[in-house]
């Protein structure tokens, strides 16, 4: 019977990207809470592929490709949108976009050098998924509000967060490809 259901986290990867141009039409045109609610149904359906791949082992090898190319759109997408509209600062926009573009290519390299297999997310990784949805859904929420407030703290953190992350694919990524190299 769950043979039926394992296309369900694919399906919800589906709807997540689904969501993005609403989100970054909303954005875009000032409708910000229409935005932030676009933005956390896509971050819920985030959390439940996760939850039920896991859980009741609903995992596809489309799901493992689905479920981070649509996390990257929804991130990317949304944080492109609001640096477009002047919320989020430059330096915050290339460190995001830079780590997210860099891992990309990571994982392709890592798929065509090493492994025909998606690599895994590390915990870094996923802490920092969560805290830039927090971050995107927290200027979402101010901007709803019409508040002049910025949370500058908050770009920092984020930056550091998400360069650690890139640091720590990155030498994950560069051990691989050594071992891969050192094999006979």
């Amino acid at each position: 019977m769950s043979q039926y259901f394992i296309f369900i986290p694919n399906l919800l990867s589906i709807a997540r990207i689904g969501l993005v141009y609403p989100i970054l039409n909303s954005v875009y045109i000032g409708e910000y809470l229409l935005a932030l609610i676009y933005f956390l149904i896509a971050s819920l359906t985030d959390a439940l592929d996760g939850f039920l791949a896991r859980k009741m082992n609903w995992y596809t090898e489309l799901g493992k490709i689905l479920d981070p190319v649509a996390d990257k759109l929804l991130v990317i997408g949304t944080i492109f949108v609001l640096w477009v509209n002047d919320f989020i600062p430059l330096y915050v926009f290339i460190i995001l976009i830079s780590r997210d573009i860099l891992i990309l290519l990571g994982a392709a390299m890592h798929m065509s050098l090493i492994t025909n297999n998606a690599p895994s997310p590390n915990i870094l990784g996923k802490i920092t998924t969560g805290v830039q949805i927090f971050y995107i859904t927290q200027i979402l929420i101010l901007q709803s509000l019409s508040s002049e407030l910025h949370l500058f703290w908050l770009d920092w953190l984020i930056v550091i967060i998400t360069a650690s992350s890139l640091l720590v694919y990155s030498s994950a990524w560069l051990k691989s490809i050594k071992g891969h190299h050192d094999q006979p």
